[in-house]
């Protein structure tokens, strides 16, 4: 059992199972998105006292905060029991470029250089986790929704504002790629 969850799964399946999930949320009238999430948390905690934004029935929307649970449940179970013992396959070009910018590929998924507690207790890794993640929560609350509940959610409504938002969340990766990554790195 384990060796068939270990690979990924192919398009033909996942992409029908995505536009099931959608289809019932649609059908319930709900919407996908993960970003929503945070308000429904901090509702629950009661900031709706301080802040009108978290005022709200919050009580609809704790599917989405077990959806969010199991993101993090399976991502844990993924990494601790499912790992994929090969090397990642990069082209040497990639490997050339990254190492430009002082990554060193070791294989993994994930760069050691950005993603451990040492580099993440640098003053650049903090600044950067930070920043990072304040760009990322001012982006999603400004286009009103984040990557996922505008590419799945919006997009699949045919709603031209979440059109919009996913043509903006191109144009910024590829911003930060070439342009603020290099000087960063």
């Amino acid at each position: 059992m384990i060796e068939i969850i270990s690979h990924a799964w192919p398009w033909y399946v996942s992409g029908p199972l995505i536009a099931l999930v959608m289809f019932l949320l649609l059908w319930v009238g709900g919407r996908f998105g993960v970003s929503s999430t945070l308000r429904t948390a901090c509702a629950i905690g009661g900031a709706g006292s301080k802040v009108e934004f978290f005022n709200f029935d919050w009580k609809g929307q704790v599917w989405n905060l077990v959806f969010v649970g199991g993101a993090i449940v399976g991502g844990f179970i993924a990494n601790t029991w499912l790992q994929n013992p090969n090397d990642l396959a990069l082209s040497n070009q990639t490997i050339a470029d990254l190492n430009e910018l002082g990554i060193n590929f070791d294989g993994g998924l994930a760069p050691l250089e950005l993603f451990t507690w040492d580099s993440l207790l640098t003053l650049k890794g903090f600044l950067v986790l930070v920043v990072g993640g304040f760009l990322v929560g001012f982006g999603a609350r400004w286009a009103g929704g984040c990557t996922s509940g505008h590419a799945i959610s919006g997009l699949s409504n045919l709603q031209i504002p979440s059109l919009i938002a996913v043509i903006g969340f191109f144009i910024g990766g590829l911003v930060m790629t070439f342009l603020f990554f290099p000087l960063i790195f």
